[in-house]
């Protein structure tokens, strides 16, 4: 090991919860804050010690600007520590890690905070333009409010619902899902692979949860007026889940011809996850035992259209630069936004025909071994708090490592990107 070696020493995440559930009422900055203290108490670390706090989110609440700030106050650091929030959709919680591995990296900080939040139950209603210029007017000083009251309309009253739009890209028009169902069709998946999949999501995470796989993982959420109930697993995962269930379930992006539903697509989440960073050189002067070294990692672009292909061209990307084979992976933790979405990846991974048109490769970069996959399950059971996932992704992936194995984080990201981050078992 190298002394500016990147590593993690601790992490954790809240449970995710669907959206409108147990967690729907908690603030983001309290999710963040659970976790930020726990990742600090884990290794009993001094507040002093912490150069810097990023966290990833994209809702953006008003009343909390710069998340990350607030996480970091109302969690007892001091003052003098900086912290800032990034945003990069989906993979925003991934990009808070990227950004304190270069930080460790280059020598510019020695122990960085890192993580994502998202309370999507909060996401606004907006005003609609009409509606937002005429309570504009009425509170004004205008003299003329009672033509305003005339000129009102009942469609003014129709709001702009800010999680649809958020998903919805700019460019191409498509929503996420509908982006999936675009790759459904153009390699050839069928309804019944897509719910096989999402049932083989609900039953593995289902199974690691009776397992108590992610109970050293949670942190426990205490909700209600009077702080008397507590969330410690999960809300998402369904034991009871059966692929005829899913079968009987609606398309949602294209009623007519479609087939992605809300059964094989991740669910709206809430919910935080946090991971302690170090150089190698300071964690082993304050005595602490390492989970797992981050390798590198990476970004790329490619087609809003065709967005969920991102963990392709973001991991070819990545094996390239370290100079590994996909072989060489021995775990993966790829992000379930839809069912489609990644068994389109899987068929892309192990496609001469993609690799030569779309990576310039004279063959493809391999066959996913399945039972390397998201053996806990995904986000179609765990869920999708979408400034949190790469995180998760990252710390799920770290505890289960083994000495000396590699392991894979990837996603998608909306907008047409992919991240990709590869770590090593300590």
């Amino acid at each position: 090991m190298n002394n500016r070696d990147v590593v993690i020493v601790s992490g954790t995440r809240t449970p995710f919860a669907k959206a409108k559930k147990d967690l729907k009422d908690v603030h983001p900055s309290e999710l963040g804050k659970i976790c930020l203290k726990r990742v600090i108490d884990l290794v009993s670390l001094d507040k002093e010690d912490v150069d810097e706090v990023i966290v990833g989110n994209t809702a953006n609440p008003s009343e909390a600007a710069n998340i990350s700030r607030v996480i970091a106050l109302r969690a007892g650091l001091p003052e003098s520590v900086s912290a800032y929030t990034v945003h990069r959709n989906c993979a925003s919680g991934l990009q808070s890690v990227a950004n304190g591995f270069d930080k460790i990296k280059t020598g510019l900080a020695n122990t960085v905070v890192v993580g994502g939040v998202e309370n999507m139950s909060s996401m606004p209603l907006l005003f609609s333009k009409e509606l937002a210029s005429f309570v504009e007017i009425l509170f004004s000083k205008s003299k003329n409010k009672l033509n305003t009251l005339m000129k009102f309309r009942p469609r003014y009253l129709k709001p702009r619902i800010a999680i649809m739009e958020g998903l919805t890209d700019p460019f191409c028009g498509l929503n996420m899902g509908e982006t999936a169902q675009l790759l459904a069709r153009e390699f050839n998946i069928t309804r019944k692979e897509q719910d096989n999949f999402a049932l083989r999501s609900h039953k593995k995470a289902t199974q690691a949860i009776s397992n108590g796989v992610f109970d050293k993982e949670i942190t426990p959420v205490f909700v209600g007026p009077e702080y008397d109930s507590v969330v410690d697993k999960d809300i998402g995962p369904r034991h009871e889940q059966t692929y005829e269930a899913l079968a009987k379930l609606k398309p949602f992006f294209d009623k007519r011809y479609g087939d992605v539903t809300v059964g094989n697509s991740c669910p709206i989440t809430d919910g935080a996850a946090m991971l302690l960073l170090m150089s190698y050189e300071k964690a082993t002067s304050l005595g602490l035992k390492p989970i797992a070294k981050i390798r590198g990692y990476s970004f790329c672009g490619l087609s809003p259209q065709r967005m969920g292909l991102g963990p392709v061209y973001s991991t070819y990307k990545l094996l390239k630069q370290k100079n590994l084979k996909l072989s060489d992976i021995d775990s993966i933790e790829l992000n379930e936004a839809f069912a489609a979405q990644v068994l389109a990846c899987l068929r892309a991974f192990d496609c001469d025909k993609f690799a030569k048109s779309h990576l310039g490769l004279e063959s493809k970069l391999g066959e996913v071994d399945l039972d390397k996959l998201n053996p806990n399950g995904g986000a179609i059971a765990l869920g999708h708090p979408v400034g949190a996932t790469g995180s998760r992704l990252v710390l799920t992936l770290a505890n289960r490592l083994k000495p000396e194995e590699l392991g894979l984080a990837t996603l998608c990201i909306g907008g047409g990107q992919g991240g990709a981050m590869i770590l090593e078992g300590i």
